[in-house]
């Protein structure tokens, strides 16, 4: 069994800053890319970021300069800090996986349960 458990969403005012949690566990091999994404009420899922093992990074063209992905693979964990926060920015925030499990099974692209992000005052 593979989990990607996401922790650190809350509510955060306006201008205020997150840091985003996902920690990968279970029967991984490996793992290629890990990334953020997320879904806005009544929107669809949209890329936040990505970041591969060797730490090449893709963002969201707006989100770039507000929001940095790192990862550490030792703990096959993905972070996302959030800075500037908007309330556009309010949404579930999701943590994605390109892995292949000690058994042979491949997924490239699991999911966590997500974690909840709002930017209000």
């Amino acid at each position: 069994q593979v989990q990607l458990v996401e922790s650190g969403g809350g509510l955060v005012q306006p201008g205020g800053s997150l840091r985003l949690s996902c920690a990968a566990s279970g029967s991984i091999k490996s793992i290629n890319a890990m990334g953020w994404y997320r879904q806005a009420p009544g929107k669809q899922r949209e890329l936040v970021a990505t970041i591969t093992t060797g730490g090449s990074t893709n963002y969201r063209v707006p989100l770039k300069g507000r929001f940095t992905i790192s990862r550490d693979n030792p703990k096959n964990t993905v972070y996302l800090e959030m800075n500037s926060l908007k309330p556009e920015d309010t949404a579930v925030y999701y943590c994605n996986a390109d892995l292949r499990l000690l058994d042979g099974r491949y997924f490239p692209s699991y999911w966590g349960q997500g974690t909840q992000v709002t930017v209000s005052s």
